[in-house]
Protein backbone atom coordinates (compact mmCIF):
# COMPACT_ATOMS: atom_id res chain seq x y z
CA UNK A 1 0.00 0.00 0.00
CA UNK A 2 1.50 3.25 -1.21
CA UNK A 3 1.51 6.11 1.13
CA UNK A 4 -1.21 8.87 1.15
CA UNK A 5 1.24 11.64 2.32
CA UNK A 6 4.69 12.35 3.59
CA UNK A 7 5.16 12.40 7.58
CA UNK A 8 7.81 12.63 9.94
CA UNK A 9 8.69 9.08 9.58
CA UNK A 10 9.18 10.02 5.88
CA UNK A 11 11.42 13.27 6.56
CA UNK A 12 13.75 10.87 8.66
CA UNK A 13 14.35 8.49 6.08
CA UNK A 14 14.76 11.37 3.40
CA UNK A 15 16.90 12.69 5.84
CA UNK A 16 18.93 9.71 6.66
CA UNK A 17 19.30 9.24 2.45
CA UNK A 18 20.93 12.10 2.16
CA UNK A 19 23.39 11.28 4.88
CA UNK A 20 24.20 8.61 3.37
CA UNK A 21 25.43 10.00 -0.30
CA UNK A 22 27.70 11.88 1.58
CA UNK A 23 29.82 9.29 2.75
CA UNK A 24 33.41 9.24 0.82
CA UNK A 25 33.35 6.23 -1.13
CA UNK A 26 30.03 6.81 -2.57
CA UNK A 27 30.48 10.54 -3.31
CA UNK A 28 33.25 9.42 -4.82
CA UNK A 29 31.26 7.32 -7.38
CA UNK A 30 28.81 9.50 -7.83
CA UNK A 31 31.07 11.77 -9.07
CA UNK A 32 32.75 9.11 -11.69
CA UNK A 33 29.27 8.23 -13.31
CA UNK A 34 28.17 11.67 -12.91
CA UNK A 35 30.95 13.23 -14.76
CA UNK A 36 31.74 9.78 -17.26
CA UNK A 37 29.05 7.83 -18.06
CA UNK A 38 27.53 9.11 -20.73
CA UNK A 39 26.27 6.23 -22.83
CA UNK A 40 26.01 6.87 -26.78
CA UNK A 41 25.01 3.03 -27.76
CA UNK A 42 23.90 0.09 -25.85
CA UNK A 43 27.06 -0.87 -26.23
CA UNK A 44 28.59 1.87 -24.11
CA UNK A 45 26.11 1.22 -22.12
CA UNK A 46 26.75 -1.99 -20.72
CA UNK A 47 30.33 -1.98 -21.14
CA UNK A 48 30.72 -0.68 -17.47
CA UNK A 49 28.78 -3.88 -16.56
CA UNK A 50 32.08 -5.57 -17.48
CA UNK A 51 34.61 -6.09 -14.22
CA UNK A 52 37.20 -5.05 -15.87
CA UNK A 53 35.57 -1.77 -16.73
CA UNK A 54 37.26 1.27 -14.41
CA UNK A 55 33.43 2.38 -13.66
CA UNK A 56 32.15 -0.64 -13.01
CA UNK A 57 32.56 -0.50 -9.09
CA UNK A 58 31.27 3.00 -8.68
CA UNK A 59 28.33 2.17 -11.20
CA UNK A 60 27.27 -0.97 -8.90
CA UNK A 61 27.80 1.32 -6.11
CA UNK A 62 25.34 3.84 -6.81
CA UNK A 63 22.74 1.89 -9.31
CA UNK A 64 22.08 -0.27 -6.51
CA UNK A 65 22.26 2.63 -3.54
CA UNK A 66 19.28 4.41 -5.50
CA UNK A 67 17.25 0.84 -6.47
CA UNK A 68 16.89 0.11 -2.80
CA UNK A 69 16.29 3.72 -1.77
CA UNK A 70 13.58 3.90 -5.28
CA UNK A 71 12.55 0.08 -3.82
CA UNK A 72 11.80 1.84 -0.54
CA UNK A 73 8.38 4.11 -2.51
CA UNK A 74 7.92 1.34 -4.58
CA UNK A 75 6.60 -0.62 -1.60
CA UNK A 76 4.81 1.74 0.36
CA UNK A 77 7.86 2.25 2.93
CA UNK A 78 8.81 6.32 2.32
CA UNK A 79 5.90 8.82 0.74
CA UNK A 80 7.08 8.34 -3.50
CA UNK A 81 7.05 11.98 -4.67
CA UNK A 82 8.58 13.57 -1.27
CA UNK A 83 11.05 11.46 -1.42
CA UNK A 84 11.34 11.75 -5.63
CA UNK A 85 11.42 15.71 -5.11
CA UNK A 86 14.06 15.42 -2.22
CA UNK A 87 16.64 12.40 -4.01
CA UNK A 88 15.96 12.57 -8.03
CA UNK A 89 20.06 12.12 -8.91
CA UNK A 90 18.83 7.99 -9.22
CA UNK A 91 17.01 9.47 -12.22
CA UNK A 92 19.58 11.52 -13.53
CA UNK A 93 21.92 8.15 -14.36
CA UNK A 94 18.03 5.90 -14.86
CA UNK A 95 17.80 8.96 -17.49
CA UNK A 96 21.11 7.63 -19.50
CA UNK A 97 20.74 3.75 -19.61
CA UNK A 98 16.78 4.32 -20.45
CA UNK A 99 17.30 4.77 -24.43
CA UNK A 100 19.21 1.07 -23.85
CA UNK A 101 17.37 -0.26 -21.18
CA UNK A 102 15.81 -3.22 -22.94
CA UNK A 103 19.52 -3.77 -24.58
CA UNK A 104 20.94 -3.34 -20.72
CA UNK A 105 18.53 -5.60 -19.38
CA UNK A 106 18.93 -9.18 -21.67
CA UNK A 107 22.90 -8.57 -21.18
CA UNK A 108 22.96 -7.54 -17.58
CA UNK A 109 19.45 -8.06 -15.29
CA UNK A 110 16.12 -8.69 -16.29
CA UNK A 111 15.46 -6.31 -13.32
CA UNK A 112 17.78 -3.87 -13.91
CA UNK A 113 16.81 -0.71 -12.63
CA UNK A 114 13.19 -2.06 -11.78
CA UNK A 115 12.81 0.07 -8.83
CA UNK A 116 14.11 3.63 -10.27
CA UNK A 117 11.65 2.31 -13.52
CA UNK A 118 8.78 2.58 -11.04
CA UNK A 119 9.62 5.61 -10.00
CA UNK A 120 9.83 7.32 -13.27
CA UNK A 121 6.61 5.90 -14.72
CA UNK A 122 4.30 5.92 -11.40
CA UNK A 123 5.50 8.82 -9.36
CA UNK A 124 4.26 12.48 -10.51
CA UNK A 125 7.50 14.02 -9.45
CA UNK A 126 9.46 11.20 -10.88
CA UNK A 127 7.62 11.68 -13.96
CA UNK A 128 8.37 15.32 -14.39
CA UNK A 129 12.23 14.91 -12.97
CA UNK A 130 12.58 12.22 -15.67
CA UNK A 131 11.81 14.49 -18.41
CA UNK A 132 13.48 17.29 -17.30
CA UNK A 133 16.77 14.75 -17.03
CA UNK A 134 15.98 13.46 -20.79
CA UNK A 135 16.25 17.05 -21.83
CA UNK A 136 19.09 17.99 -19.97
CA UNK A 137 20.97 14.44 -21.21
CA UNK A 138 20.35 15.10 -25.04
CA UNK A 139 21.89 18.90 -25.26
CA UNK A 140 24.85 17.13 -22.59
CA UNK A 141 25.33 14.36 -25.35
CA UNK A 142 25.29 17.22 -28.13
CA UNK A 143 28.01 19.34 -26.96
CA UNK A 144 30.31 16.18 -25.23
CA UNK A 145 32.52 14.86 -28.26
Amino acid sequence: MLKEAPDHHDADLVLKIYDLRREPVMRESRAAINTKYWPRSAEEAIAVTASDHPLNTAFRQITGYWEMVYGMARHGIVHADFLVENNGEGLFVFARVEPYLAAFRAAASPRAFRNTEWVATNCPAGKMLLESFRTRIKRALETRS
